[in-house]
């Protein structure tokens, strides 16, 4: 049942799936399952109403899932914004005290979790809250009495605009995660604003392999479909291998991704059947312009970059002239700027040669910044943090961008993710996208080690493709070709990895990195002064490590 009106609240998108019987929700199970859009509503409509009688009389309306992606997470989703309540995704890759720190800080009284992770909540002290454990007999007699029950017919409260939907935790690489809050309204715009730019009808199939404890998932893939009438097939995890099978099984139309889910794709063994699917769009963050082209040639199938953090705080919009690197141009009401932090001045426009390659990173590169208004709506139980975020009236985004002179913008990283190598300060991302054209990498990241005097070296860990070796000569030879490699931008250390790390959503694992730096299991090369590189001996450590004690800089290191 379609409305007139563009829906104010997720509430209504999830209500006018009411009476509407084509396919709504594909998953696998002992096979594929299809429920129809109304029998998705349905299932949320039965939650939300268990959900208002559960919910302690005066308590935060908040509940915690804990949950894959399996049916019942879009189920709670839906609950939660037909009862005018906020679901806390839970990240289970936590664990112990930091798990329990994420339920209990955003005053979850109800957790939903399944029977695979209740081995993380055993011995946790989780005063208040009420446990529901999916696919079990006591959870199905508890669903049995509202099996009947219609959106909109139980409730918290009138679910509003204004009212919130998401507590979803940021995935910051220092300090406990911040939980940023969403209401109904941003996230109700914003589904409607990607269907509209990506022009998804009911014939789509939105894939979400992207967990659903964060917000790509939720709020580039699921909300999208529930705006758009499109269908949604899960995938449990996320696969590389069933990547392509999954596609051609679902009929998958559009997907989202984050991190290094597009590297894992592209190391997959090529098929002469790549480009024999149903894919038209893929939507994420972080692919870097080398990989996304290199999907684009084997499966056919363009990538759109896109940056709009779960805070709501900035924006970047793709336009049919944005150049290749750029993520495009600020959004709509967003005056967005690049700051260099120290001195609080807008850098000046990057220097781009003929094939788009930076040439002034050092003074270009600053911290994205919005001056204008911002659909930032707070951290949960942090004002700390959010002042942090909205100092001097403005949105700090956190992350580094330059921009061209066109205005077009460009990801250059974390500003956790910068270094200062001899007075000099550069990006992180800036060396992995150069060091992303080696032949032989498959996945590259770069981050600071310390250096035994003063500020950071280079160190990259590099994960090779399949049958390549390293060759430290061509990999010189390599550095030595690059024309927008600067001095100080060549890797000191280069370790050599298996498979590299990443968290739950995909993104590298730079602070296990960092923390291991060059004092880690896996081979490790040192640059020499005259540019080639030599594997790091025991020998070469204990002098690094004496060097370090020399200059009273040794705690900086992990042992």
């Amino acid at each position: 049942m379609r409305t007139t009106t563009a829906p104010e609240t997720v509430a209504e998108l999830v209500a006018r799936q009411w009476g509407d019987h084509r396919p709504g929700l594909k998953y696998e199970d002992t096979g594929h399952t299809v429920l129809s859009h109304h029998r998705t509503a349905q299932e949320a409509a039965a939650r939300a109403a268990l959900l208002v009688d559960l919910m302690p009389p005066g308590a935060e309306p908040h509940l915690g899932v804990l949950l894959d992606n399996t049916p019942e997470f879009p189920f709670w989703l839906g609950a939660a914004a037909l009862a005018g309540a906020a679901v806390a995704g839970i990240n289970p890759t936590r664990r112990g005290p930091e798990l329990a720190r994420d339920i209990l800080h955003t005053d979850c009284r109800i957790l939903v979790t399944e029977p695979a992770h209740l081995p993380l909540l055993r011995g946790l002290d989780l005063p208040g809250v009420r446990l529901l454990v999916t696919g079990t007999e006591e959870y199905e007699a508890l669903l049995a009495p509202y099996a009947a029950a219609k959106p909109g017919e139980a409730t918290l409260g009138t679910p509003g605009p204004s009212s919130r939907l998401l507590l979803y935790f940021t995935s910051g690489s220092t300090g406990a995660p911040k939980a940023a809050i969403c209401t109904q309204g941003r996230l109700a715009a914003a589904g409607s604003a990607l269907a509209r730019r990506f022009s998804v009808t009911p014939q789509d199939v939105h894939y979400v392999c992207m967990p659903l404890f964060h917000g790509n998932a939720v709020i580039a893939d699921w909300l999208p479909a529930l705006a758009g009438g499109a269908s949604v097939a899960l995938r449990r995890r996320f696969s590389a291998s069933a990547f392509l099978d999954d596609v051609r099984a679902y009929g998958v139309t559009y997907f989202t991704y984050v991190g290094r889910a597009v590297q894992y794709l592209l190391a997959t063994e090529p098929r002469p059947d790549d480009r024999e699917h149903t894919l038209r769009l893929g939507f994420g963050t972080e692919a870097g312009a080398v990989d996304a082209a290199r999907f684009a040639e084997r499966f056919g199938v363009p990538l759109v970059e896109g940056y709009g953090a779960t805070e709501g705080g900035a924006s970047v919009q793709h336009t049919p002239d944005t150049p290749p690197g750029a993520l495009g141009r600020a959004g709509e009401g967003d005056d967005l700027a690049v700051i260099d932090p120290e001195t609080g001045a807008e850098c000046p426009a990057a220097v781009l040669d003929a094939e788009g390659r930076l040439l002034n990173g050092s003074a270009a590169i600053g911290e994205l910044v919005n001056r204008g208004r911002s659909l930032f709506e707070g951290y949960w139980r942090n004002p700390d943090a959010e002042a942090a975020r909205t100092r001097e009236g403005w949105y700090w985004t956190g992350d580094l961008f330059f921009r061209d002179a066109a205005g077009f913008l460009y990801f250059a990283g974390r500003t956790d993710d910068r270094l200062r190598v001899d007075s000099e300060n550069l990006a992180a991302a800036m060396i992995e996208n150069i060091l992303a054209r080696w032949a032989d990498a498959a996945a590259v990241a770069v981050y600071a080690v310390p250096d035994e005097v003063a500020g950071d070296q280079v160190m990259a860990a590099v994960a090779l493709r399949e049958g390549a070796g390293f060759d430290p000569d061509a990999f010189a030879a390599f550095l030595a070709a690059q024309p927008d490699l600067g001095t100080k931008m060549s890797p000191r250390y280069v370790r050599i990895v298996q498979a590299m790390p990443v968290t739950a959503t995909n993104k590298v694992h730079r602070v296990a990195l960092r923390r291991a730096g060059f004092l880690c299991p896996d081979p490790v090369w040192h640059r020499l002064p005259t540019g080639r590189y030599r594997p790091l001996s025991e020998p070469d450590r204990a002098a690094l490590l004496a060097a370090y004690e020399a200059q009273g800089r040794a705690d900086l290191l992990e042992r």
